[in-house]
């Protein structure tokens, strides 16, 4: 299975002085709400190990803040706070794609007892991906049956196709400016196919909303992690739409920190899949550093430590004020 400085000048020194206090609070606030990537110096980043055997289980769940080593473009960092899973209760988006095939429909009590038994202090946001925009049912709650609740059959019908998935994953990505920093996830169920310019453009390479969704997602600090099924369309009888589809949420979850569920073309149950994603949210930590980088363009980083242990985690990000 897979930021915004300012640099104003003035004659003055005192207006200076006057429009660095007035902003202050703003960007307070903006390490608060919105990016939890380059907010200032600091960037906090989603760690998620994936233990491949009950060894590696036993490394993982012994890990202290200081086993970890951040590299930014190859530049160790200066770790600020290293925070385990018990510490940072997840907030948690769940997307369903609208026009996936009904079978899906029989996966959609396992997708509400996932919700149910997150941690204490969780916050859910469920919606549908689906023709028109991202349709909210349930926004952030701390009430887990609530949010579980909220969630419908799917329509299974080319009528509920979208545009393509990834617009309304970028939609759904702003929703995390209003909350908190924390463990910041997307659950996307989906068939990633995005052929929105042309058949050619649903390929991994050439999605252009793809490449946005990685990049909000990057800025945000938000792992995305993927179930693949087929839609009533293209997915569910052309393999080179199944092959993108799947390379695309492949390439999202890869490069946002997460990870990409599936297994041939099609699924059976969601079930393993969610035994696997419990396993893998028990052993996250949220890790905040301050970047030592000034120049512009993607930042790359990556975490080790000195275990053999597979660690996932965004593979880097684009400051805010690069666009």
């Amino acid at each position: 299975m897979n930021i915004n400085r300012e640099n104003r000048r003035s004659a003055v020194a005192l207006i200076v002085v006057a429009v660095t206090f007035l902003l202050a609070p703003n960007a307070s606030a903006q390490r608060q709400q919105g990016e939890l990537v380059a907010a200032g110096d600091e960037v906090t980043i989603l760690i998620t190990a994936h233990p491949h055997n009950d060894r590696a289980r036993e490394i993982a769940a012994k890990l202290r803040p200081d086993d970890f080593v951040v590299l930014e473009e190859r530049r160790k960092q200066r770790v600020v706070s290293v925070k385990g899973a018990s510490e940072a209760p997840p907030i948690i988006v769940v997307l369903m794609q609208d026009n996936l095939v009904s079978r899906v429909n029989n996966e959609i009590e396992g997708v509400k007892n996932f919700i149910r038994r997150l941690p204490e202090g969780s916050r859910v946001m469920t919606g549908y991906i689906t023709t028109g925009s991202l349709r909210v049912t349930q926004g952030f709650t701390t009430d887990r049956d609530c949010a579980a609740d909220s969630l419908r059959a799917i329509a299974g019908s080319e009528s509920a196709a979208p545009f393509n998935p990834y617009v309304e994953v970028i939609e759904a990505l702003r929703h995390f400016d209003s909350q908190p920093p924390g463990r910041r996830i997307v659950l996307l169920v989906s068939d990633g196919l995005d052929i929105s310019r042309g058949f050619r453009g649903g390929s991994p390479l050439f999605s252009l909303d793809l490449e946005r969704a990685i990049t909000e997602a990057q800025r945000r600090g938000v792992a995305v992690f993927s179930f693949y099924a087929p839609t009533v369309g293209l997915t569910s009888w052309s393999r080179t739409a199944v092959s993108w589809g799947q390379g695309s949420l492949n390439r999202l979850a890869d490069e946002t920190g997460g990870s990409a569920f599936f297994s041939g073309t099609s699924f059976v149950s969601f079930d393993p899949y969610f035994k696997r994603l419990d396993e893998l949210l028990g052993f996250q930590w949220l890790i905040t550093y301050q970047s030592s980088n000034t120049g512009e363009g993607v930042r790359r980083i990556e975490v080790t430590t000195d275990y053999e242990l597979r660690l996932r985690h965004p593979t880097g990000y684009r400051p805010r004020d690069d666009d």
